[in-house]
């Protein structure tokens, strides 16, 4: 065989060689799942989540899948659906709050985790530090214990007379509980009293409000939780059915008929992010847990409107956002 027909064989083998390891690489699917509150047909993060991982260059069906899992307001079922989660050997599951973050970490040692809401990662044992989280877990920290007396404040400011608020969270929820701590001393410096509005299930809404009503509450401030997050329709409409202006932990209470929410809405997209490394190759340990630099006040003019309010103009200059 001649020099010319062996050089043509090498090239030839060189090429082919390339469109195998190509074809390898387009062939290779990252398998992410998701473990979360409510249904999917509520899940408003997941799509968000959707749209901020399709910025990075996926493409669900293409070069990702998704096992999603949702455990509506039964909370008892997350460590069942951690572990079907983990059987499905996930290159990384994402979730969202302290319960479901801890049941996950007790299914595995192994698979990467990434929340996006957890309050305090470290206190809950869910990280060693925000910069080397260590083990196999990271994400983005939402910091709600530090906001509750920020929106507290923001009440007594829309609300000048206001002497009484109703704080609705869920004893079973460890971020929810360290909330409602942090809120105590806030309340005080501002002369509020606070009505314990406890639910750990949402056939309890009903009677909470009413109860609320019966202690003389004359506004509402809502806890993050995924208890919240999966019942956040039903929230707002007893909320103004029950004529209590009330504030709440994100934007989209607010577009579904909330009077005001102050909070921070980019954990997911920095959680795509890291998703995005960990599918690269780095290790969750090496990732920092990071947490908001930036809150925003959103305001419903509409539903003010119902309520018969009148927002003061030193909140209204205040306002990021406001829906007319």
């Amino acid at each position: 065989m001649g020099k010319n027909a062996i050089r043509a064989l090498l090239i030839c083998f060189t090429l082919a060689s390339i469109h195998l390891v190509e074809a390898q690489q387009q062939a290779k699917v990252a398998k992410i799942g998701w473990l979360g509150p409510g249904t999917s047909q509520s899940s408003e993060r997941f799509e968000q989540f959707l749209r901020e991982l399709h910025k990075l260059g996926y493409v669900d069906g293409k070069n990702v899948s998704f096992q999603s899992r949702y455990f509506g307001n039964e909370f008892d079922r997350l460590p069942a659906l951690a572990e079907e989660l983990v059987g499905l050997n996930v290159d990384v599951i994402v979730t969202r709050g302290t319960p479901e973050t801890l049941a996950l970490k007790k299914a595995t040692k192994t698979i990467p985790i990434v929340f996006y809401s957890v309050t305090d990662p470290i206190g809950a044992g869910i990280v060693d530090s925000l910069a080397r989280p260590g083990g196999n877990i990271t994400g983005f920290s939402s910091m709600e214990a530090t906001l509750a007396g920020k929106r507290l404040e923001l009440l007594k400011e829309t609300l000048p007379k206001l002497s009484r608020v109703a704080v609705l969270w869920n004893p079973q929820d460890r971020s929810s509980a360290q909330q409602w701590k942090e809120g105590q001393s806030p309340a005080r410096d501002l002369g509020l009293q606070l009505h314990s509005m406890e639910v750990s299930s949402s056939d309890n809404y009903e009677r909470a409000f009413k109860a609320a009503l019966n202690a003389g509450s004359g506004a509402l401030a809502v806890i993050a939780g995924s208890l919240e997050d999966a019942n956040q329709k039903r929230i707002t409409e007893l909320a103004t059915k029950n004529r209590l202006p009330a504030i709440y932990p994100r934007r989209s209470f607010v577009n579904s008929g909330g009077l005001m929410a102050y909070g921070s809405e980019g954990g997911i997209s920095r959680v795509a992010v890291m998703v995005d490394k960990i599918l690269k190759g780095t290790k969750p340990a090496d990732i920092p847990v990071e947490h908001p630099t930036k809150f925003e006040l959103i305001i419903n003019l509409k539903t003010a409107k119902a309520l018969g309010l009148t927002i003061p103009p030193v909140v209204m200059m205040r306002a990021e956002k406001v829906i007319k």
